[in-house]
């Protein structure tokens, strides 16, 4: 994980540069700098700073991954890497169900939106408990 920190504090130090360049550069005198672009700069900077922060915490807490020691050998890196779940048909039904939400609210249909949470709440539910119950229970 040193190795992701260091490429994401170069990014933020790339970003700590370009951001006032960028605001100096944009500034005509008249109407000012363009505020939309130097914000999300200043937003991207503090996230990729955040992410930094957050990867050089944990690689200093970690144990080195096969991939980090120079003596690591590909065969170290076997085994189960984790769990992937299966398909799932869930997500689909909660996108529609936010999509009968968004259109509800486009239209002033309150009563709609209404029963949109309510299906909101069905799918949702359905998507998280998908493991307890049916084919692919633990």
């Amino acid at each position: 994980m040193r190795v992701e920190a260091w490429l994401f504090g170069i990014t933020t130090v790339f970003l700590v540069l370009v951001t006032p360049a960028y605001w100096l550069i944009t500034d005509n005198g008249d109407t000012g700098a363009d505020w939309t672009g130097t914000s999300a700069l200043v937003m991207t900077t503090l996230l990729t700073a955040m992410v930094t922060l957050y990867l050089g915490f944990h690689a200093k807490r970690m144990d080195a991954r096969p991939e980090d020691r120079i003596d690591g050998e590909i065969a170290d890196g076997a085994g189960e890497l984790g769990f992937f779940p299966p398909y799932s048909w869930w997500p689909f039904w909660c996108a529609c169900t936010l999509g009968v939400i968004v259109f509800a609210m486009a239209m002033t249909q309150w009563w709609m939106v209404v029963l949109g949470m309510s299906l909101g709440v069905l799918t949702l539910s359905g998507w998280i408990f998908e493991y307890y119950r049916g084919e692919h229970a633990h």
